[in-house]
């Protein structure tokens, strides 16, 4: 049964947009290898972390939501934890709720809608 997951990801700050984006790619090709669905994927760029981690205080910030399996999960942790470019990340697994809430906030975002205006 496939899960509907989100994982979310620090870089370091030291990287070119190249190295960047080479390293997210890294990440979702080993998913669809092991036969994940990537359903989003978005980058928030460089950020002020809430804390110094490694000497750091900035980092590029990367989202990838995806459906699994759950032993998938382990997988991409592990190359994670292996890739000296990231600095922390966080892997969730979505309840329906969460699901709904991401889908309606991907369409928003493809569709550029902005909030309506009351006219007074």
């Amino acid at each position: 049964m496939l899960n509907h997951y989100e994982a979310a990801f620090v870089l370091t700050p030291v990287l070119s947009e190249a190295q960047m984006k080479e390293a997210v790619d890294k990440f979702e090709n080993l998913l669809k290898e092991n036969g994940a669905a990537i359903l989003n994927h978005e980058e928030w760029g460089l950020k002020k972390l809430a804390y110094p981690i490694q000497g750091k205080t900035t980092g590029f910030y990367c989202l990838l939501q995806f459906d699994a399996e759950p032993a998938i999960v382990a997988t991409l942790e592990t190359a994670f934890r292996r890739d000296e470019r990231i600095i922390r990340f966080l892997t969730t697994r979505l309840d329906k709720y969460a699901f709904e809430y991401a889908e309606k906030r991907r369409h928003a975002k493809t569709a550029n809608v902005e909030p309506k205006q009351e006219e007074a």
